[in-house]
């Protein structure tokens, strides 16, 4: 297998959280133009037809999965019946769904915006991990895990509130690298990506009502500028496809070099 041949994801299937818009669905670009069949998640049926349209264009088989998950009884249920095969074996998970929920200081942060902060961004992954990944051991074929973490797994923003956020992703990290551990004698992988600043749709709208935290992060950013949501997509192809083999445990930080400072 030649080394460019080892990027492909012919005859896999990736599921990917919340990609109808934004990095989730610049991965879901990236595998489909890889080989993969895609299966995306997301809360508006508008927004995930067009995402579905633009991934199909690659000539690929593309899936949509309305959901709410910032429920997590729908969430759970969604990833049991996936888990059980509705679309398919899913050779590739991607816990992409989250975000920072709120930005208040942590002495006025509320109990139930806590957790909610902790269900979207880790339960999902908790989830997501435990059904995708229980099916990709009882058929022994192995598997990929990629986790979206932030590089605020690491680092504290300046100027925003809602530390229940990094919080959440340095526990997204711990869980990743835990499973990579527990599940290597499988031949699943687990890794996260850690991205910095991206320049998504939601990321634009916040530039227009915290346009100081914007400048403060590509201010501080070596590379002085906030990275195009296009970039993220071939890391996630690497993660998913047989050139990362022997790779897992990682997280791999993607930010301009904004946390070498």
């Amino acid at each position: 297998m030649s080394v460019l041949e080892q990027f492909r994801l012919d005859g896999k299937t990736a599921l990917l959280t919340g990609a109808s818009r934004g990095l989730g669905k610049q991965m879901a670009l990236a595998m489909a133009q890889a080989g993969a069949s895609i299966v995306i998640t997301g809360r508006d049926q508008a927004n995930l037809d067009q995402a579905a349209a633009e991934i199909g264009a690659s000539g690929v088989q593309v899936s949509t999965i309305k959901v709410d998950m910032m429920d997590m009884e729908q969430c759970e249920i969604m990833f049991k019946e996936l888990g059980a095969g509705k679309h398919g074996n899913i050779d590739i998970l991607v816990n992409n769904i989250g975000s920072r929920t709120g930005s208040q200081a942590t002495q006025d942060l509320t109990l139930n915006d806590w957790q909610r902060a902790m269900d979207f961004n880790l339960t999902t992954c908790f989830l997501g991990t435990k059904y995708i990944g229980a099916a990709m051991i009882e058929r022994g074929n192995g598997g990929r895990i990629i986790n979206i973490a932030s590089m605020n797994a690491f680092i504290s923003n300046q100027g925003i509130g809602g530390r229940s956020y990094e919080t959440s992703k340095a526990a997204m990290v711990q869980f990743t690298r835990s499973t990579a551990a527990d599940w290597a004698q499988f031949g699943i992988t687990a890794n996260a990506i850690c991205p910095g600043l991206f320049m998504t749709d939601a990321n634009v709208e916040w530039n227009k009502t915290k346009p100081e935290v914007i400048e403060q992060i590509t201010s501080s950013t070596p590379m002085g500028r906030a990275g195009e949501p296009n970039e993220l997509g071939p890391l996630a192809v690497f993660l998913a496809s047989p050139a990362s083999s022997y790779m897992t445990g990682a997280a791999l930080v993607i930010d301009g070099g904004y946390t070498l400072w």
